[in-house]
């Protein structure tokens, strides 16, 4: 089981994600088993840039998390993703949250994902499909998003 976080602001960011949503069903040895409602916030980091949309999916896998990060990696390439720098506008923005209550860090791959419990964007969508969920050395998912009271989070309605 993973959970992949997915956000866009460029390009129709509501479409980019809906079809990032599809393809993650069409990965190998993979299905899209819940994902949440699609929520709007405002820019992290880098402010000078318009809001995104984001998502959380509850996948099943056997991708390997590294195989599986490769894969999103390529979803982001085919809609047109590149990293000008840190927290830029992006096309697509895919990443694995939790993977199987793994705790990992190597080179480029960090799960769970490092700043996950301190970003309502991921925790609202995330505990809208697995409201008992556990972040792994962190806590409760419900409690990591009390400290994120202040963050902006418009939920913009789940589509079919």
């Amino acid at each position: 089981m993973a959970f992949v976080g997915l956000g866009s602001n460029l390009d129709d960011p509501r479409s980019q994600v809906l079809r990032a949503l599809q393809a993650l069903d069409s990965l190998p040895r993979t299905r899209v088993l819940a994902r949440s409602s699609l929520y709007r916030s405002a820019p992290v980091g880098y402010l000078e840039q318009p809001d995104f949309i984001n998502a959380v999916a509850k996948l099943e896998t056997a991708l390997s998390p590294r195989a599986l990060l490769d894969a999103l990696l390529g979803l982001e390439r085919e809609c047109g993703r590149t990293r000008e720098f840190r927290n830029a506008p992006r096309t697509l923005d895919l990443d694995v949250l939790l993977y199987n209550g793994l705790r990992c860090h190597e080179h480029g791959l960090t799960i769970p994902h490092p700043q996950m419990h301190e970003r309502a964007f991921v925790l609202r969508p995330l505990l809208e499909i697995a409201p008992d969920c556990v972040i792994p050395g962190i806590g409760p998912a419900q409690e990591a998003l009390q400290g994120c009271q202040q963050q902006q989070l418009e939920n913009i309605a789940h589509e079919p």
